[in-house]
């Protein structure tokens, strides 16, 4: 699904006006009447609504939120905060339409703050997506009252004051919602870890714009869904065998990090993958043969650490490295002589990416379009250096992907998926009970085994990703987020792939 910029939707309004002959109030009635939906699912009418709107159209949305959630029987009260006279026009038609029995009361000064009662709701319609420059004065003033109070805020598209695809400017005041309602399409701003503080939870209305406009609009931005993931799970033939579903090698595991190693064989075996082989140092291979006994084991002829490379490496489909490695001067050593000599595709991890991190040789050595990383936040920043912000770091992902021709799958809450043509995915599966050590080694074997399955690299990372927070969404029920573990995700998995392909069917 495509994440549209604050100057797409606004021509998607437009379009979608233009096609259906309808106003564009009557395109706001709609918008009005999906986030009233929502609300009325979420809170009673048995609680106090404080509504703040602006001049503009996220003005006009709150205008006729207002007489909607009245017609509902909320008690509603609702503040305009700017100047009446320079309103537009959709947001005059609906001050038209508010009954007569609902006040509009102007803040003007501070003095005109309400005080908002800690059990009230609080709708902001303040300023949504058209906001082009930093908030202050009376608006800022107002935003920090409404954040300092201890109601419930609820966002109209945007919280007020956060810019929806570009930097916000530190020294503006945001306002700090526990929900936001979007139409439509959510916003890149809400896949940042920056802005979690400004959008809380966020959910996505549909308000019918154009499918023509939607299909036809050029973005490199994209949220994956169930519907995206359908298509790309494959079923297997009544008369396969193992032969058809890859063979792959994992390079992982060291003194005191074998589980790392197991945890990653485990995953990758619970992936589908046809046959396994796992490489690690002499001291594993008893831990591998009992923990996974359906993966081959090989031994390095270092006891601690991997030095050598299997000698007949090239009968792999595909290499997963780095779990639990290390970064001892005879792995990186190996590493060298991987990057140089290895044919197949690599999915790179842990101490596999530290290790090219320190080297402009070794990143020069990776090959196009035949290179997966998976970086956690401080391997990225190893990788690539510090970024000012989430948007920048973001750009420096697509930079590095575009230069060395690779794959980048930076890991977090909605995991983001960089590719070589610039194209960037924000994974909608999982949960905080990801925040444990090991989950990363699973993400390794699950997209290891993709990718030996003939997925493309980039399909791989996708299901990869989906599949993997999906367990962990489906584990959560039963576990938890404190108690969730990583190999609660491998149990999981055959119940993620289940669900996937129930869809697909």
């Amino acid at each position: 699904m495509k994440i549209l910029s604050a100057d797409q939707t606004r021509a998607a309004d437009a379009f979608t006006i233009q096609e259906e002959n309808i106003a564009s109030f009557e395109l706001m009635e709609r918008a009005a009447s999906a986030f009233t939906a929502w609300f009325e699912n979420k809170f009673t009418p048995t609680q106090d609504v404080y509504i703040f709107c602006g001049p503009g159209n996220n003005g006009g949305d709150g205008l006729a939120i207002t007489r909607l959630l009245h017609q509902r029987c909320y008690t509603v009260q609702v503040y305009l905060a700017g100047d009446p006279a320079n309103a537009s026009e959709d947001f005059k038609y609906n001050h038209q339409k508010l009954p007569t029995e609902i006040a509009l009361r102007h803040v003007e000064h501070e003095s005109d703050f309400p005080a908002i009662p800690a059990a009230a709701l609080v709708i902001d319609a303040l300023f949504g997506t058209g906001l082009n420059r930093t908030v202050t004065g009376l608006y800022a003033s107002l935003i920090n009252h409404l954040n300092q109070s201890a109601a419930c805020i609820t966002a109209v598209d945007m919280p007020s004051g956060l810019y929806t695809d570009k930097q916000t400017p530190t020294e503006g005041a945001i306002i700090r919602a526990k929900y936001t309602v979007s139409f439509e399409l959510p916003k890149l701003a809400f896949f940042l870890p920056q802005h979690e503080a400004y959008v809380g939870q966020w959910h996505v209305v549909p308000i019918s714009l154009s499918p023509t406009f939607i299909s036809e609009a050029t973005t490199n931005l994209y949220f994956t869904t169930a519907a995206d993931i359908q298509h790309l799970l494959k079923s297997r033939p009544k008369f396969s065998h193992k032969g058809l579903y890859g063979h792959a090698l994992l390079l992982c595991g060291g003194f005191g990090k074998m589980g790392a190693a197991v945890l990653a064989a485990r995953a990758c075996m619970r992936a589908g993958v046809g046959l396994l082989t796992v490489h690690a140092p002499a001291i594993g291979y008893a831990i591998l043969q009992n923990s996974v006994p359906e993966a081959m084991a090989l031994s390095d002829k270092h006891k601690n650490h991997i030095a050598n490379l299997p000698s007949d490496i090239e009968k792999y489909n595909v290499i997963g490295v780095g779990p639990g490695m290390g970064t001892e001067r005879v792995t990186k050593t190996a590493i060298g002589q991987l990057l140089a000599t290895c044919k197949q595709p690599l999915v790179l991890d842990a101490d596999a990416i530290n290790i090219i991190a320190g080297s402009e040789k070794l990143k020069n050595q990776l090959r196009n379009h035949e290179v997966i990383l998976t970086p956690h936040p401080k391997e990225f920043e190893r990788l690539i250096g510090k970024s000012k912000n989430d948007y920048d770091r973001l750009q420096d992902m697509l930079e590095f992907c575009r230069e060395y021709s690779c794959y980048i799958v930076l890991k977090g809450s909605q995991t983001a998926i960089g590719t070589p043509e610039g194209n960037l995915y924000f994974n909608t599966t999982g949960n905080a009970g990801m925040a444990t050590g090991g989950t990363g080694d699973v993400l390794t074997g699950i997209i290891t085994a993709l990718v030996a399955q003939k997925y493309t690299l980039e399909e791989a990372c996708i299901l990869g990703v989906y599949l993997h927070g999906l367990a962990a969404d489906l584990a959560l029920p039963d576990v938890g987020k404190v108690s969730m573990i990583a190999s609660d995700l491998i149990d999981y998995l055959p119940k993620a792939f289940l669900q996937v392909a129930r869809t697909s069917a």
